[in-house]
């Protein structure tokens, strides 16, 4: 089994709002998300929720997911990545780490690393564009321990660092690995292309 955990418990300080609820498209940035997720191959998925819960748990109500509250979400993501182990099934395999904030991330990321995972043997996958490391990262359940021991001031690099020999590279082309929404001209960048592809789309099928 091999489970989503999708992190959206940020305080969205820089973006001076909620930013798992910002317009995009049809939806919010965080549903986007969770349909990405929803739509790949994933067993299950858990987003983990910190600053905003409730309005971003009544938001996703209607949706398929497990939801958990990181009660220590200002001390960092790498709280939220260990509450959301702690939150997986017991016969979980591993888990691929989402951003809440990657909405243009498609399913057909998540599940080249899912692929990968499955044909590498590797225990911690992740994607590379241009020979940068990106987002979502697998990490194998063989691992859960040392998660919840890691130092929040280095966060997943400490584990990715410790086990360079089991550490699988995807390449993707997709920029977008690399990129998440944190302050309002990444927001507007990100949703100007979305509303710009949209158009193109119509404009196509019409």
């Amino acid at each position: 089994m091999i489970c989503g955990i999708i992190l959206a418990a940020g305080e969205s300080k820089r973006m001076g709002c909620p930013k798992q609820l910002l317009p995009f498209g049809n939806q919010t940035l965080i549903e986007v998300v969770l349909e990405h997720a929803l739509q790949s191959r994933l067993d299950e998925v858990t987003v983990v929720l910190g600053s905003h819960r409730e309005s971003i748990a009544e938001k996703l109500a209607r949706y398929p997911v497990s939801m958990v509250f990181n009660s220590h979400y200002r001390n960092g993501m790498l709280s939220s990545v260990q509450c959301g182990f702690e939150a997986m099934a017991k016969d979980a395999t591993a888990a691929i780490i989402i951003l809440g904030d990657q909405p243009t991330i498609p399913k057909e990321v998540i599940d080249s690393i899912i692929d990968a995972y499955h044909g590498s043997g590797k225990g911690i996958v992740l994607p590379i564009y241009q020979n940068r490391r990106g987002h979502p990262v697998l990490i194998d359940c063989k691992y859960r321990n040392e998660v919840a021991d890691l130092d929040p001031a280095v966060g997943l690099r400490a584990l990715i660092h410790e086990h360079p020999e089991d550490v699988e590279e995807v390449a993707v082309e997709l920029p977008a690995i690399l990129k998440d929404i944190d302050y309002p001209e990444d927001y507007l960048e990100e949703f100007q292309k979305q509303e710009n592809g949209t158009k193109r789309q119509k404009k196509e099928e019409s």
